[in-house]
């Protein structure tokens, strides 16, 4: 029985083995990718599912990051019926309804950090900042269309060391080309069984990017509710 219980622990040591020197491979691409990125400007789709209901809302629309510096900006838009506007630059995230001419302000301060690790999921992020915010498991490679052709990316399941996060997220996947530092596809998985999922393409990488699209231009007198 002992003979047998060492045997099984070798066995499965050789598993993990190379499957935690490929995910410390990818998380290195990631680190060499982050110093060249500038930007990525992609179409999206969200997929909201509420497990109560069983059911889904599909919405649409583009995105774009741009790196500053040691920090990163990101635009937002969501196309009819349902059209909003995100963005989040100098530390201050928005989201803008149209339809009722309202501005949401949630400014990041003593959390910028939390709120940088969220948009630097695979669109310019680190591998070794992954490791400081988050728990990894690599579940392996697949391939994904990104509406020109197939990619192969590095599935990754994260969880928070953050108990505050985990309140919100219970884990996150994300599928990265790691080769460029870019999600193709997130998936957030909620309390309670609901979920988000984020797919990306027709992905222009390192592109110049006009964010004129993702302007934020509220009509008159707009209510703004600041967090």
């Amino acid at each position: 029985m002992t003979k047998t219980l060492a045997t099984l622990t070798l066995c499965l040591a050789a598993i993990a083995a190379p499957a935690q020197d490929r995910l410390q491979t990818v998380l290195h691409q990631m680190d060499e990718a982050s110093t060249k990125f500038r930007s990525a400007q992609a179409d999206l789709k969200q997929e909201l599912y509420e497990r109560v209901v069983k059911e889904t809302t599909t919405e649409t629309g583009s995105t774009y990051f741009e790196r500053h510096g040691a920090t990163t900006e990101m635009g937002l838009k969501l196309n009819p019926p349902n059209t909003r506007f995100i963005e989040y630059k100098n530390g201050m995230a928005r989201i803008f309804d149209p339809g009722a001419n309202h501005i949401t302000e949630i400014r990041a301060g003593a959390n910028q950090g939390q709120y940088e690790s969220y948009l630097t999921l695979g669109f310019g992020g680190r591998g070794s900042d992954l490791t400081r915010s988050w728990d990894i498991t690599d579940q392996g490679t697949e391939q994904i269309n990104d509406g020109a052709s197939n990619i192969p990316v590095e599935k990754l399941d994260l969880v928070s060391k953050d108990p505050g996060v985990r309140n919100n997220f219970l884990h996150i996947t994300v599928w990265i080309d790691p080769t460029r530092s870019l999600s193709l596809r997130q998936q957030f998985f909620l309390p309670g069984g609901d979920y988000r999922l984020v797919s990306y393409t027709h992905i222009r990488y390192n592109q110049k990017v006009d964010t004129a699209p993702y302007a934020i231009k509220p009509g008159k007198n707009p209510t703004i509710d600041r967090r």
